[in-house]
């Protein structure tokens, strides 16, 4: 063993015998370093767990969708026209002349009651075409979508989610039964497959039908006119040049410069993705700064009670000087007391906190991810924290001149 793994292992050995002569003060200081490494860990945990189920979120709808939705023309470069709506000839142009989609639907919505014999619920109803299910990834648990002959003589067929049957039919099999909506009834002919909540709505509550039954029994709007385009790109490296050539085709045939802006928004899960990832960065950044607080009230700690030892411990010093230590191994000594009292914080605060993390997502459920990264970085900045906080006591105590140190009382 080298000369300086020798003193460091016998600095260690007195470190921890200096603890053990004063357990109680030492403790309450590990104590406030193990609080703010516990809450380090579990935030980091949250912020974690949290931008995992996001992005499970997105996945589950579609990481390549695009949604082309119209906006305030007032706001637009459309020429003269008092409300520029999307329209299914729009729709039909962007199949036809976007290489980069891969399916489209125009889109209409209303909200209505459901009924089926003295159950009721109400819920949002799509109206949609055949590729829509293409482009959210749908799979079916019973039944299938409807067929182009139902979309052509706009029959009274439709698909439901799982919270709709739920309510509708508790556990029975829904497909082939009827329901009402509104006035009307409608055959079941298929039952989705659950995807679970995305961003705090239910995409297990809805019903779809064909684009053409739900105009012509539910709305009251011009012919052709629609409230939104869903779409997807063949694969996410192409959703970018999908949507410029969404942009280029919806600009043409709306007559709109383009220098100005366009009277329609182009959206996809992309940007949705991008923008709640820095949200969470932010979120998770400002928590860790306030948990990290903690951790500076902690360093603090252990620099006053660094303090006090070099104090109480004068006189120990000048017999170690006088007998020939150098400034070198009292400035080692007192810093190695300093990072044992933070890394034992550390070590049993990275131990708390991971248990806090599992306890509480058991408990509550929820999403939660201590990482091993996560927790290395923090047994890591209790060290540091020791060093930190331990070095100005320490280099005080090997400032110490022997002679006054020897006769200090």
């Amino acid at each position: 063993m080298s000369d300086g793994l020798r003193s460091t292992a016998m600095a260690v050995r007195l470190a921890l015998r200096a603890l053990q002569r004063s357990a109680l003060r030492a403790g309450l200081t590990i104590l406030g370093i193990l609080i703010g490494v516990a809450a380090v860990v579990i935030v980091t945990a949250l912020g974690t767990g949290a931008r995992d189920v996001v992005a499970r979120q997105i996945d589950s709808i579609g990481s390549n969708l695009i949604f082309i939705i119209p906006q305030d023309v007032a706001a637009s470069g459309a020429r003269g026209r008092a409300a520029v709506k999307l329209s299914e000839e729009d729709a039909k142009a962007v199949v036809r002349e976007s290489v980069s989609l891969k399916h489209v639907s125009p889109m209409l919505q209303v909200r209505a009651q459901l009924s089926a014999g003295v159950q009721t619920h109400t819920t949002a109803v799509l109206g949609a075409k055949l590729p829509y299910f293409d482009a959210h990834s749908w799979s079916f648990e019973r039944g299938e979508r409807w067929t182009e002959n139902d979309e052509a003589t706009k029959a009274k067929v439709c698909v439901i989610g799982q919270t709709v049957r739920e309510r509708l039919f508790g556990s029975e099999d829904p497909v082939g039964r009827v329901i009402r909506i509104g006035k009307y009834p409608y055959r079941v002919v298929g039952l989705l497959a659950g995807k679970g909540s995305s961003f705090g709505s239910d995409q297990d509550d809805s019903v779809i039908m064909p684009i053409a039954s739900l105009r012509a029994r539910h709305l009251r709007m011009p012919a052709g006119q629609i409230h939104w385009m869903v779409a997807s790109a063949a694969s996410i490296d192409t959703t970018d040049r999908a949507v410029a050539q969404v942009e280029s085709v919806l600009r043409q045939r709306h007559r709109i410069d383009p220098d100005k802006e366009p009277d329609f928004l182009v959206r996809t899960q992309k940007q949705f993705q991008e923008i709640q990832r820095g949200v969470f960065v932010v979120l998770t950044v400002l928590l860790v700064t306030i948990a990290a607080i903690s951790l500076v009230v902690g360093g603090i700690g252990v620099m006053n009670i660094m303090l006090v030892s070099v104090t109480e411990r004068t006189r120990e010093i000048g017999i170690r000087m006088a007998v020939g230590a150098r400034a070198a191994d009292i400035r080692r000594q007192f810093l190695v007391e300093a990072v044992v009292l933070s890394a034992l914080g550390g070590l049993f605060g990275t131990a708390l906190g991971w248990a806090a993390v599992f306890g509480i997502a058991s408990a509550l459920g929820w999403a939660m991810s201590a990482s091993p990264v996560a927790l290395g970085a923090a047994l890591a900045v209790s060290g540091g924290i020791g060093v930190v906080f331990g070095f100005f006591p320490a280099h005080r105590a090997s400032k110490l001149d022997p002679i006054v140190a020897l006769r200090y009382e």
